[in-house]
Formats: structure tokens, C-alpha cells, sequence
């Protein structure tokens, strides 16, 4: 079954940190795993915000509105939290950090609707200003174009057909790119969302918290979880436990980002075990397990390249 993506819908479940100051860039190229130093005008960061331990507290798409000020896009449920600690680290930094929710508004652009606009699909995270209105491209979701649509509050939204906020979920899930939400603070290293696979990571840049544990993970062999796309045919959600049907005492992975499928059932990015992904056999839940059947990833693996 083809599913067309084509139209605009708002993204209220998203909220906006600015930075903003002569280190605004600096600051957070030192707190997050992309690099920020080299960020132009012209390109968007996917990145994450780690404890010491590594474990990601947030997932941002961060881009330059001016050369002073950086606008973090991440999970409105986690930017509270994430706002007060990332603060704690500004010290003698020429930069601010704020709560800009309410003076943006965001919405997502698939198909025809994002064409008409720029004009042609460009490569993930690539970036372009229309006015006071900034467009990121985001991950293809089966092949379809997307991406965010970032502009002051109160300036009208580009003239498209309306998009089932439903179908845009089920896209951001098709990607493969996971959003973090505050069920899941904490409980991943980047590679298992798959993040140095999909621009997350930058293993050229500097020292950041929880950098050795990232290092580590990428290159002495220690990953053992990776993100999975997974469908199944009852509801699912963030934060479930998945295990795998022969061995129902300890999970083997967790939901990280789900949404129904049009086709029916729904659709999942799981954090997994390799070792249980490649064995089979998994359920959401111990008991009343609800199965669940393995999809293909729409990228590459970094260490597959």
C-alpha cells in the first residue's frame, strides 16, 4: 500500500529553546554531540543533549537564524527540564538560553506541499530562509519528501492542503529518526537510536558531556542495541517493553516512537538487542504479548558504510 504525504499540519507537540549571544554557537557545540562551530547558515544539526553516563536527555534539530542566534527545536514534554540544565552550564559564556515556544510557530511540510516551496527534495538537514520563515529538510518517510517549517508566531503558514496530523506522525516513525520524549530520558546511547547513522553525531568535534561513552560505543565494538522499525497490529506506545517470546523475564528492548499505520496496525521505531532482533520472536508486553514483525531501515548503518 502507497501512502501519499502531501500537506502541511502544525507540530504543537514541539517546542523551541533559543540560544542566542556571541557564544550561542560555542556554547553549544561544548554541550551537544554534533558540531555546532562549523554550523552555517545554510544547514541544520540533528543532536542530542547526553548526561556524563552518555544517555541522551534530549534529541534537538538545531539551525542559525543570524550568526548570534540558534534555535533548538526538540519535545515540548522535555524542554522544561532540558532548558534548566543545559542553563547550569552557561557560566561566563556570552550566551542566553530561553523558553521561544510561544514566539514560533511550527508545522510540517510533506509532498507537494514542501515542492511548491523549495522547489525540489533536498538532502537531510539542509536549510533555507524564505523571509522570516526557515525551512529544514528533514528524513524521507518512503521515499516522500519532508520537512519543518519554522516561522515568527502570527506570520501565516504557507497556503497547502491540510495533513492528518496522524499521517505526519506515522512519517516521523517511516524515517527511522526518532524524536526522545520524556519517557525515554535517559535510557539510550545515541547509537541506539541509530543517531551516528542518521547526522547525530560528530566524532571530529571537541569534548562534550558524555563524549567517551559515545567514543567508546562507536569503536571498541560496544553497541548491542540498535533502532528497528517495527509494525504490529494492536495500539503501541512509547516506552513499552519488548521482549522476546522465548525468554519473557527480561525485556530486550523498548518502543521509542509509534504511530497507527494507514494500512492498519501500527507502525514503531524499537530500540532492540541485536542479538534478539536477529533471533526473532518478539512481543510488546510479557504477558498478552502483542507481536510484532520486523521492517527494513530506510538508511544504512555507519558501520555498514
Amino acid at each position: 500500500m502507497t501512502v501519499i504525504l502531501d500537506g502541511i499540519t502544525p507540530l504543537n507537540h514541539l517546542g523551541v529553546i533559543r540560544a542566542e549571544g556571541e557564544d550561542a554557537a560555542k556554547f553549544l557545540h561544548g554541550q551537544l554531540t554534533q558540531d555546532f562551530a562549523l554550523l552555517g547558515l545554510h544547514e541544520a544539526r540533528l543532536a542530542a543533549f547526553l548526561s556524563a553516563k552518555g544517555r541522551m536527555q534530549a534529541s534537538f534539530i538545531g539551525f542559525k537564524r543570524s550568526p548570534t542566534e540558534v534555535l533548538l527545536v526538540c519535545s515540548r514534554d522535555l524542554l522544561a527540564p532540558t532548558l534548566k540544565r543545559m542553563s547550569m552550564f552557561v557560566m561566563r559564556a556570552k550566551a542566553r538560553l530561553s523558553d521561544a515556544t510561544e514566539d514560533f510557530a511550527l508545522y510540517g511540510l510533506a509532498g507537494n506541499a514542501l515542492l511548491s516551496i523549495a522547489g525540489s527534495a533536498q538532502p537531510a538537514w539542509a536549510k533555507a530562509d524564505f523571509g522570516s520563515a526557515t525551512l529544514v529538510h528533514l528524513p524521507a518517510a518512503d521515499g516522500q519528501p519532508r520537512a519543518l517549517w519554522v516561522a515568527p508566531a502570527g506570520e501565516s503558514p504557507p497556503a497547502s492542503a491540510v495533513l492528518d496530523p496522524a499521517l505526519w506522525a506515522w512519517g516521523e516513525v517511516r524515517s527511522g529518526v526518532a524524536t526522545l520524549t520524556a519517557p525515554l530520558v535517559e535510557a539510550f546511547v545515541p547509537q541506539m537510536l541509530n543517531y551516528e547513522s542518521v547526522g547525530g553525531v560528530s566524532f571530529k568535534k571537541g569534548c562534550y558531556p558524555g563524549q567517551e561513552v559515545v567514543a567508546r560505543s562507536q569503536f571498541r565494538g560496544a553497541i548491542k542495541r540498535r533502532a528497528y522499525l517495527v509494525h504490529a497490529p494492536a495500539a503501541l506506545a512509547a516506552g513499552a517493553e519488548v521482549f522476546a517470546a522465548d525468554e519473557l523475564e527480561q525485556p530486550c528492548g523498548t518502543l521509542v516512537q509509534a504511530a497507527p499505520a494507514p494500512g492498519g496496525g501500527w507502525d514503531a521505531i524499537a530500540s532492540l538487542q541485536i542479538a534478539a532482533a536477529e533471533h526473532g520472536g518478539l512481543q510488546v508486553g510479557a504477558t498478552d504479548g502483542v507481536a510484532l514483525t520486523l521492517g527494513t531501515l530506510p538508511y544504512p548503518l555507519l558501520e555498514d558504510l
